[in-house]
């Protein structure tokens, strides 16, 4: 704990269970929903494994994981679209999230 002594001064403590995968999903979901993103089929596969693994670890901070995880496939998304310089792309590519946006590291 960094501030052992701060439970000692709280008199009532509150227990949040973290949230299930399925749930972590809906919330990435919305979040992509609200910045006009998607998941195809397989990305949202590769995003449910992602997070039942990050659950095992320490540090996992439930939707802010998640929130970092989308943040690091749309930079990872941006870069694939960047790379196919000379393509024509289509609005689906455009916001469009792939497996492979979310398994690189």
């Amino acid at each position: 704990e960094s501030n052992p002594g701060l439970s000692s001064r709280i008199a009532n403590h509150i227990d949040f269970p973290d949230y299930s995968v399925d749930e972590l999903l809906q919330i990435a979901k919305i979040m992509l929903d609200d910045q006009q993103y998607q998941l195809t089929p397989q990305a949202e596969i590769a995003l449910g494994e992602y997070i039942k693994k990050r659950k095992e670890k320490p540090l996992f901070a439930n939707a802010r994981s998640v929130k970092n995880a989308l943040d690091r496939a749309r930079m990872r998304q941006a870069n694939r679209i960047f790379d196919s310089r000379g393509q024509v792309l289509t609005k689906k590519e455009l916001v469009n999230l792939e497996a492979e946006d979310i398994l690189q590291r």
